[in-house]
């Protein structure tokens, strides 16, 4: 592609990050506002007008989806593949160096990756040997997450007690889990960034040649990097500082996961001599929904200014629904889907709900149900993380690293063998006394005299499985998998359809070698995968980042969920808050759909409700109220101002019957408008739904 054909579809502001080449640059680039192909245009240019080789460009994402997504554009642009290039997310790109490098650290390089599931089982086995309450393992997890996110291993942790609010049990697991990694010879996510950290700034040797072979970085979603990423980043642009970063501080939602957004707003402080371009065309939404979305975020103090703007054209008003349960609001929605999809416009698959907390989706699921509408939620559990799935992979692990202790646990009773809890602790123990893995350990029980030949004879078959399966790692991995269906009877086992998942992974080997397949479902999650069915898509705000839909019903808009309740007496949560609202608002492209309940469901109580804080930001000419059973006193309240049109009522309440002088009689789905100019979509069953106005229609309440 010819350098002008590559600029002729960028607009001035895109066309000028692109051409930017030399030092550093920000992008503040808006919601909608079309990042991804300024890191992609940008890359082609580089690697075509500029002549920079492919394989000097370091372009780093947060979700595999991402990358892909920047794979692919960058190999229609250039005609290229893309194959053994630098791109990817910060996990695998730092994983693949750490594969090469990370024997300076002490590690081998066959190193495996645990995910959430298995540092979570390793803490809780270590829990329960400190005899520790194993419930607590979730909130050690986040904590060692958050530490080494900061770039606090155990040592620093313990040479800096008063730093971190130093509690002598947590340290003690905190020390004993990475002393527990580091045995098993595997890291968790966190490591993967963190050591390749240490690993440049212990062996300048070692960052000096990827300095060398890094003339250029681009990252995106900069918003969302946390301290060790950004560090990385830095080393790794500090000698050509030609750094590309992309990303809006207005979408900066994951502080939770440790995420600083402080990192975008003191980039032009770190690099001096930086450029900051701003994008605020908005190629997604309509211009009514932007309005929406500006009015809510310019609450926000200290954030870097964006007013997003777009050609589409207004739009049509958002729609405000108040219900007077969640099981209503929940009825609503569905009914407002299927009457979309029987209009036409919209097939299943344009259409997402959004709400802040799991527990909202099971009242959505049984609306959805009632009404027949396919579905499916978005960011649950994964392929790879599968039970059957995740027990496969986890034979493969200790197949190409034996002594992943976590792993093998999984799998010593998997078919059933008879080699139980006992059974396990007992040789955990005699590991522990030889400071030996659990692999290793058994094969010595096998072999000696010294232990009774019970305990040998539980442990000699499945020794001698492994034995055979670690012999053939060689072997084509689609084969090596049916080695070990042959030899476990794992597929007998698991039962007919959970089977054929597993018998799915035949096809995801197809040409891998087990370590980059194994690294592959390691650092695969749930919101990686995108459904190309016909389903209404359900998920959380947090998952909807990076997603777009023609139409967004976003449920739960009140105090307590948006924003959510513990956000609300802290300015920082609360203005995370905000951002996440806004990126819900953002995903829409058409229509946008607020609803809320008076009285809700939530952690086995009921309880009022009260209208989010957030709604008086938004201007009354924006949106048109529906109302569902109203009530004139339904928004009383102190806290939040409530603009005095949401009191109208309609005459004709969702549900009652009425009758139009030429289309007979219908029923009443939804009713809405202001004083002036009320409205109501009926059902009729001679001519379908209609919209109508009061002022003109003439109906009769029968």
């Amino acid at each position: 592609m010819t350098r002008q054909v590559l600029l002729n579809d960028l607009n001035p502001q895109q066309k000028e990050a692109v051409l930017h080449t030399d030092g550093p640059l920000l992008v503040l680039a808006g919601a909608g506002s079309g990042k991804t192909k300024v890191i992609t245009h940008r890359f082609a240019h580089l690697t075509t007008a500029q002549k920079v080789h492919p394989q000097s460009i370091l372009s780093m994402t947060f979700t595999n989806k991402a990358a892909d997504e920047m794979r692919g554009r960058i190999e229609s642009l250039t005609g290229k593949s893309t194959k053994g290039l630098w791109i990817g997310t910060f996990h695998s790109l730092s994983a693949r160096i750490l594969r090469k490098e990370i024997e300076q650290l002490g590690y081998r390089k066959d190193f495996c990756i645990y995910d959430e599931d298995d540092s979570g089982n390793l803490v809780r086995s270590i829990l329960k040997e400190f005899k520790i309450h194993e419930a607590l393992y979730k909130g050690i997890l986040s904590k060692i997450s958050s530490l080494k996110a900061s770039l606090v291993g155990p040592e620093e942790l313990l040479a800096n007690e008063d730093s971190y609010g130093f509690d002598e049990k947590f340290a003690r697991v905190y020390v004993r889990y990475q002393d527990e990694l580091k045995k098993n010879n595997a890291l968790d996510f966190d490591d993967l960034i963190m050591l390749c950290v240490k690993l440049c700034e212990k062996h300048p040797a070692v960052l000096k040649k990827y300095q060398n072979e890094f003339s250029h970085l681009m990252i995106d979603e900069f918003q969302d990097t946390n301290t060790s990423q950004y560090r990385l980043a830095r080393l790794f642009a500090s000698k050509h500082k030609n750094i590309c970063v992309v990303g809006d501080d207005d979408q900066s939602i994951y502080k939770f996961r440790g995420a600083e957004v402080k990192n975008i707003h003191s980039f032009k402080k770190d690099y001096s001599k930086s450029k900051v371009i701003r994008l605020e065309q908005n190629y997604r939404s309509t211009q009514n929904i932007l309005n929406i979305a500006g009015s809510i975020i310019a609450q926000n103090p200290a954030r870097m200014h964006k007013k997003l703007w777009t050609d589409r054209g207004e739009g049509e008003k958002i729609f405000y629904c108040t219900a007077s349960n969640e099981v209503e609001e929940a009825r609503y929605i569905a009914q407002t889907i299927k009457e979309l999809y029987l209009m036409g416009k919209y097939s299943y698959k344009d259409i997402a709900i959004l709400y802040r907390v799991n527990q909202q989706s099971r009242v959505m699921e049984e609306a959805l149900r009632e009404n027949n509408l396919p579905y499916r939620i978005y960011g649950g559990i994964s392929f790879f993380h599968r039970k059957e799935v995740k027990d496969i992979i986890s034979y493969l692990r200790v197949i190409a690293n034996p002594d992943d202790s976590v792993s093998l646990k999984r799998i010593v009773n998997c078919p059933a063998r008879q080699i139980g809890d006992a059974t396990v602790v007992r040789v955990e123990n005699e590991a522990r006394k030889r400071e030996e893995s659990l692999y290793r350990t058994m094969k010595h029980i096998v072999k000696s005299s010294a232990y009774t030949t019970a305990l040998k004879d539980k442990l000699s078959g499945f020794v001698c499985i492994m034995d055979e399966l670690i012999a053939h790692e060689d072997i084509a991995l689609p084969e090596l998998l049916k080695l070990i269906f042959e030899k476990t009877g794992y597929l007998e086992w698991v039962g007919e359809e959970r089977a054929g998942n597993v018998m799915e992974l035949v096809n995801f080997t197809e040409g891998k070698d087990i370590r980059s397949f194994i690294d592959t479902a390691s650092l695969y999650s749930g919101t990686d995968e995108v459904s190309d069915d016909s389903t209404v898509s359900l998920m959380t705000l947090h998952c909807a980042k990076g997603l777009e839909f023609p139409v967004v019903f976003i449920a739960g808009f009140e105090d307590g969920l948006v924003p959510h309740f513990h956000a609300i007496n802290d300015k920082d949560e609360l203005a995370e808050e905000r951002r996440l609202f806004y990126v819900g608002i953002t995903r829409a492209q058409d229509r946008l759909f607020l609803t809320a309940a008076k009285k809700r469901r939530l952690y086995t109580s009921v309880q009022e409700q009260q209208p989010s804080r957030f709604l008086s930001d938004i201007p009354e000419a924006c949106y048109c109220l529906i109302q569902k059973r109203p009530r004139a006193d339904v928004f009383t309240s102190n806290v939040v101002k409530v603009p005095s049109k949401l009191l109208n009522v309609s005459p004709f309440v969702t549900g009652s019957r009425v009758k139009h002088p030429k289309w007979g009689i219908g029923v009443v789905r939804d009713s809405y408008g202001e004083t002036d100019d009320l409205k109501v979509t009926v059902n009729f069953p001679s001519v379908g739904m209609k919209r109508l106005s009061l002022k003109f229609a003439n109906l009769e309440k029968i």
